[in-house]
């Protein structure tokens, strides 16, 4: 065979080869590919977590005698339970007198969860400490900081009317500086606090006072 026509032979074998070595590369990569699809795909599924339902909680049924904190109107003390016609239907409710508006209230017994036990010494503590804080009053309209410390009073939360007193403290009992409407507000929940704080430190309402007083640097001499 002439040397020429074994040349074009050989080259040709060589090319072949190529073309299959490179057709088993681009396989063995295809295959590579589809599955790291598969594997993506299954990792980008969202893995559902169930939720374990608690163990479902009676409500808190308070007693005759019990001090409870009803936000709309401050603390107040259950004399009785009993069933009450409202509408011609008999409805179990609690009877609570107010000794700030001197009045009795009536609350249905299936609306309780709209009272709420007397604050924690810890809690009141806590509230003492908001109150000898640095008031932090915000630069908008005093309509609208109007409506968020009635807001706040309304809660029934502890520590919110620790903020409202602390906000709107002017440290002097004749209180010269305030508007008619701060005066009204800072009043409104200073007394509930007072009378909040009277029961759970167990003292009498002068101590109360002088020791709520002195947390917000009222009547303090000035040298």
């Amino acid at each position: 065979m002439p040397r020429k026509k074994r040349k074009k032979i050989y080259k040709s074998k060589k090319k072949l080869k190529k073309k299959i070595f490179r057709k088993k590369i681009n396989t063995e990569q295809i295959k590579k590919n589809i599955e790291l699809k598969k594997s993506s795909k299954y990792s980008d599924q969202k893995v559902v977590i169930t939720k374990i339902k608690k163990q479902a909680t009676e409500k808190k049924i308070y007693k005759i005698k019990d001090y409870v904190v009803y936000p709309k109107h401050g603390v107040g003390q259950i004399l009785s339970t009993g069933a009450k016609t409202i509408g011609d239907i008999d409805v179990q409710c609690y009877d609570i007198k107010f000794e700030k508006d001197k009045a009795i209230g009536l609350l249905p017994i299936n609306k309780q969860s709209l009272l709420r036990p007397l604050s924690s010494i810890n809690q009141v503590n806590k509230a003492i400490s908001l109150l000898k804080g640095k008031p932090k009053i915000k630069r908008s309209m005093w309509s609208r900081r109007a409506q968020e410390y009635e807001h706040k009073i309304v809660s029934g939360k502890i520590y919110e009317l620790a903020e409202v007193v602390r906000d709107l403290n002017k440290g002097s009992d004749t209180l010269v500086d305030q508007s008619y409407s701060e005066r009204q507000l800072f009043e409104k929940a200073y007394d509930r606090i007072l009378a909040e704080f009277q029961i759970v430190l167990n003292v009498s309402l002068d101590e109360t006072q002088k020791k709520l007083d002195k947390a917000l640097g009222r009547n303090q001499i000035v040298e």
